[in-house]
C-alpha cells in the first residue's frame, strides 16, 4: 500500500507549495540547535549567518535578513517562558505533549506577535508558512489554529491573564511576565538583597540585547583606534572598553580580525583590571590565570603584565581550550606561558605567585543577556555540582600565592551560592588569609555596595553580573 500521508487533499484549489523564507528557517534551525544538542544561540548563530551570507540570489542575507534572524533567535530563547504560557492557555494539551520542533515555530511566531513590531497578519503568515516547510501541511494547521489564538492579545493583555498577581504570587508573577525559571527569580533576589524595584530591574535588564563591547588590548591596540569604526564609543568604565552601539561585526574591524582587540564584556575586563591593581606587598613579578579559557581575561591580563615587565602563565584543564587562550595571547608583548593543567591538581609549587586569577566554572547565571537558555538550562541542583570545584579552586588559588600576594576569586554568577558562601567557607580555613577591599581597585564604578567584595549588575552597571573577591595572604 503506498503512503498518502503527505499528499495533500483534494479541497478543490490547487496545490500551492510552500514560500521559503530564508530568514525564518535559518532561526527555526538554530532554534533546534539550540534543544537538540544543548549548543549555545551565540556559538550556532554566527556559522549559520556567515553562509546564508555567502548564498547568492534569493536565499543569501543581506544585512537587515541577518540581524531579523538574530532578533528572532534570541528574543524567542529570552521570553522562552512567557510565551509557553501564553502558547499554553492557547492548546488542548499539555505543552510537553506538544513535539518540540512545532513548540519552537509556535514560539517563533508568539515573538513576531508579542516581541516585535511585525503586524499580526505577517506574522501568522509568515510562521505558517515557515511550519508548512519545515513541519508539513498538517501541523501548519495547528500552529495556525494557535497563532490566531495568541493574535487576539497584546503581550500586556496576557501577562493579565497568564501571570498570577504579585500580591498572590511575588516569585511566580515575575517569572512569567520576566521569562525567568522561579528558582532563579529566588536565587537573584536573595542575592540583591530584596525590594521589588531591584529585582523587577535586574530581570528587565537581562532581557534587553546587549552591546557588543571590545577590549583594546595595551601594547598592541588602542581605544583610539577601535572608536575610529561606525557607531563606536568608549566604554563606561574599563579604559580599554569600546562599545559598538549598533551591534556591527567584531569580525570586520581589523584590530580584532589581527588579535590585537578581542570581543569582552566589561565586567570581565574589570575583574581582571582589578586583580592588576589590587595593592601587593613586595615583589610583582609573577602572575598566574589558574582558569584561563577562553583566553579574554588572560590576554588584558598579559599585556598588563608585559607594561610592568611581570609573565603570566595562563593554565587551562581543557587542551582544546587551552589553544583558545594560546591564540588570544598570540602575539603579546612581553612573556607568557599557557598551559593545559588541572588547576586542582596544579604543577607550580605553592607559594609560586604574586597575583593569582582564578574566574571559576559556575552556572553563569550572570551573563544572561548574551547566552538567555542557559536560564534554561540550569537546575538548582547544578549549585550543589560546581560548588567542590569551586571550593578545590579556590584553595589551591590560596595555596599558589606567596604571603603578601593577592588572589581574585570571580564567577560570572551573582548566586550567593557560588559567590560570598565559596568565598566565606574558604577564609574558615586559610586563618592566614584575608579579604581586601576590591572597591578601590575599580576607580570611577559607582553602585558597589558595603564591599569588600564586588558585585556587578546589568541593571546597574551594563555589564554582566561579574562577582569578585580580593584575597591576601597574610602568613
Amino acid at each position: 500500500m503506498s503512503d498518502t500521508s503527505r499528499r495533500p487533499r483534494r479541497t478543490g484549489k490547487p496545490y500551492r507549495r510552500p514560500k521559503k523564507d530564508p530568514v525564518r528557517i535559518l532561526a527555526f534551525e538554530a532554534l533546534r540547535a539550540v534543544d537538540e544538542r544543548d549548543a549555545y544561540a551565540n556559538l550556532v548563530l554566527p556559522p549559520l549567518l556567515r553562509k546564508a551570507r555567502e548564498k547568492e540570489g534569493p536565499e543569501g542575507f543581506d544585512g537587515r535578513d541577518a540581524a531579523l534572524a538574530t532578533e528572532l533567535v534570541y528574543g524567542t530563547l529570552r521570553r522562552q517562558g512567557t510565551y509557553d504560557a501564553v502558547i499554553s492557555a492557547c492548546v488542548d494539551r499539555p505543552l510537553r505533549e506538544v513535539d518540540p520542533p512545532v513548540l519552537d515555530v509556535l514560539s517563533l511566531g508568539a515573538h513576531q506577535l508579542l516581541g516585535t513590531r511585525i503586524p499580526p497578519h505577517a506574522a501568522v503568515s509568515a510562521t505558517v508558512e515557515l511550519a508548512r516547510v519545515v513541519l508539513g501541511d498538517g501541523r501548519a494547521k495547528f500552529v495556525n489554529a494557535v497563532l490566531r489564538k495568541v493574535a487576539q492579545h497584546d503581550l500586556d493583555g496576557w501577562l493579565e491573564r497568564v501571570a498570577p498577581p504579585y500580591e498572590d504570587d511575588p516569585e511566580d508573577h515575575l517569572a512569567v511576565v520576566h521569562s525567568h525559571p522561579r528558582w532563579v527569580v529566588s536565587a537573584l533576589w536573595d542575592s540583591l538583597g530584596g525590594g521589588r524595584a531591584g529585582i523587577e530591574e535586574l530581570l528587565a535588564a537581562d532581557n534587553e540585547r546587549p552591546e557588543v563591547t571590545l577590549v583594546a588590548r595595551p601594547g598592541r591596540a588602542t581605544t583610539t583606534e577601535l572608536l575610529d569604526e561606525d557607531a563606536a564609543v568608549p566604554g563606561r568604565w574599563s579604559p580599554y572598553a569600546v562599545r559598538l552601539t549598533e551591534g556591527g561585526e567584531p569580525g570586520a574591524v581589523p584590530a580584532v580580525r589581527e588579535g590585537r582587540a578581542g570581543v569582552q564584556d566589561e565586567g570581565s575586563q574589570l575583574v581582571a583590571l582589578a586583580l592588576a591593581g589590587a595593592p601587593l606587598d613586595g615583589p610583582d613579578e609573577k602572575w598566574l590565570d589558574a582558569c584561563a579559557g577562553p583566553g579574554g581575561k588572560a590576554a588584558l591580563l598579559a599585556a598588563l603584565a608585559a607594561e610592568r615587565g611581570a609573565t603570566l602563565l595562563a593554565s587551562e584543564r581543557q587542551t582544546h581550550r587551552a589553544g583558545l587562550v594560546a591564540r588570544a595571547l598570540h602575539g603579546n608583548p612581553g612573556p607568557y606561558q599557557v598551559i593545559a593543567a588541572d588547576g586542582t591538581r596544579p604543577p607550580w609549587r605553592p607559594g609560586t605567585f604574586d597575583r593569582v586569577l582564578v574566574d571559576v566554572p559556575c552556572t553563569g547565571l550572570g551573563a544572561l543577556r548574551r547566552r538567555p537558555e542557559a536560564r534554561w538550562r540550569r537546575r538548582p541542583e547544578d549549585l550543589d555540582g560546581f560548588a567542590p570545584l569551586q571550593r578545590a579552586l579556590l584553595r589551591t588559588a590560596l595555596e599558589s600565592v606567596r604571603v603578601g600576594g593577592v588572589v581574585g576569586y570571580a564567577t560570572c554568577s551573582p548566586l550567593l551560592a557560588e559567590t560570598r558562601a565559596v568565598v566565606a567557607d574558604l577564609l574558615k580555613q586559610f586563618p592566614d588569609a584575608e579579604l581586601i577591599d576590591a572597591r578601590p581597585s575599580l576607580p570611577g564604578v559607582p553602585d558597589l555596595s558595603t564591599g569588600p567584595d564586588v558585585q556587578l549588575w546589568p541593571h546597574l552597571h551594563g555589564t554582566d553580573a561579574m562577582y569578585l573577591a580580593l584575597i591576601r595572604r597574610t602568613a
